[in-house]
Order: C-alpha cells, then sequence, then structure tokens
C-alpha cells in the first residue's frame, strides 16, 4: 500500500518545483500567448509527455547514470539552455509571429507540443529532481516498484497540467483581450522572447556554477 500521506509530501515537493518560473513555464506563455489556448494548452500537453519520459527514466535508474557520468548533467544543461534561448531569439526576432487572435500559425498541432516536451526533456531541472527526491519515494517495502513509479508520475503530470494548463488560459485570456491589437501582441512576444532567453542564461549561470 502507498500510504496517502507519502504522496502528499511527494505532491508538495513536485507543486514547490513546478510553481518556481523555468524553462518549462516560460515555453508554455510563449505559446499560449502566441498561439491562443489551443498551442498554451498542447505545449502543457508536451511537458506533461516530458514529464512521463522522466518518471520511466527515473525509475530505471537515471540516478545511477548521472552519479557515474557527472558531466551527463553539464552536458544536458548546455543543451537546454541553447534549445530555449533559441526559441526565444526567434520570437525576439520576429515578434509578429505571435498571431492575432483567430488566425492560426501554421505547422499545425506538433510546433507548440513539440517546443513542451523538448524543453521539458532538456530541463536539467527535471534531471536533478529524478536523482535527488524521486528514488527517495520508491520503497520495496510499499509494494511493486512500477507500480509507486506509476502513481508518482501521475501526480507529477496532474501537477503540471494545473499549473501549466492554469498558466495557459490564463495567457489566452489576456491575448484575447488584445483582440485587434496586432502591435501590443507583436510587443507582448518580443517581451517573452527575451523572458526565454534570460531564462537560459540564468539556467546555464547557475548550473555551472554549482559544478
Amino acid at each position: 500500500m502507498i500510504e496517502a500521506m507519502h504522496l502528499w509530501l511527494f505532491f508538495l515537493f513536485v507543486f514547490g518545483i513546478v510553481i518556481v518560473p523555468g524553462m518549462d513555464m516560460t515555453v508554455v506563455l510563449a505559446n499560449a500567448l502566441g498561439g491562443g489556448r489551443r498551442d498554451g494548452l498542447l505545449a502543457t500537453f508536451g511537458v506533461m509527455a516530458g514529464g512521463v519520459c522522466h518518471v520511466v527514466v527515473g525509475a530505471l535508474g537515471i540516478g545511477l547514470v548521472l552519479q557515474l557520468w557527472p558531466a551527463a548533467f553539464n552536458l544536458l544543461l548546455l543543451a537546454g539552455a541553447i534549445y530555449v534561448a533559441w526559441l526565444g531569439f526567434g520570437l525576439l526576432r520576429h515578434g509578429a509571429a505571435m498571431q492575432p487572435v483567430g488566425k492560426r500559425r501554421p505547422g499545425g498541432a506538433w510546433p507548440a507540443f513539440r517546443s513542451g516536451i523538448l524543453t521539458n526533456l532538456l530541463n536539467p531541472k527535471a534531471y536533478l529532481f529524478m536523482f535527488a527526491v524521486f528514488p527517495q519515494f520508491l520503497r520495496p517495502e510499499r509494494g511493486w516498484i512500477g507500480l509507486q513509479a506509476a502513481a508518482l508520475g501521475l501526480i507529477i503530470v496532474a501537477t503540471q497540467l494545473l499549473v501549466y494548463g492554469g498558466l495557459a488560459l490564463a495567457a489566452a485570456e489576456a491575448r484575447s483581450a488584445w483582440r485587434g491589437g496586432a502591435a501590443g501582441i507583436d510587443r507582448a512576444g518580443r517581451a517573452v522572447g527575451l523572458l526565454l532567453m534570460a531564462t537560459a542564461a540564468y539556467t546555464l549561470w547557475k548550473g555551472w556554477r554549482g559544478f
């Protein structure tokens, strides 16, 4: 049996990490402002899919890999920061790419989902969580490890949906308030681009400073 208090404690850990602004949150915000509710939620679903991958990899022993090869963390940090900075540069350079309300961006649903899952998979904060926190909540005496990992994974994706999904809906509503205001949407796009680039720079600085 998995104790309820055990799950609540894990939820508090996850919520405390998810609610802190970072790469995942900024990418969801960028997609919601750029493409509206649909793109914001698709980016959220991408982040959630990345969360599922982290759970699977975490359950299979990502902590051991990072312990044996610490340089893997730094490489992941660099790749994630470069990708987010690239997204930010694109918005900063082409703020008008954030289309007016009601107009769909080309490429269908895939670009928004892809940005969410790639950002999450390249987010070193998630791997650090899987290395430092996740294994502490897996106990053989509580039953099958796979079932425990599934329960904890459900908490992770539900928390991501709650926080990032809520942010996507709020940003989409703010975007709707600019109906017809293409200049305002353009400025918001460039501002989010700067935020993405600043987030990438801070993540890279913070990570390398600690190693």
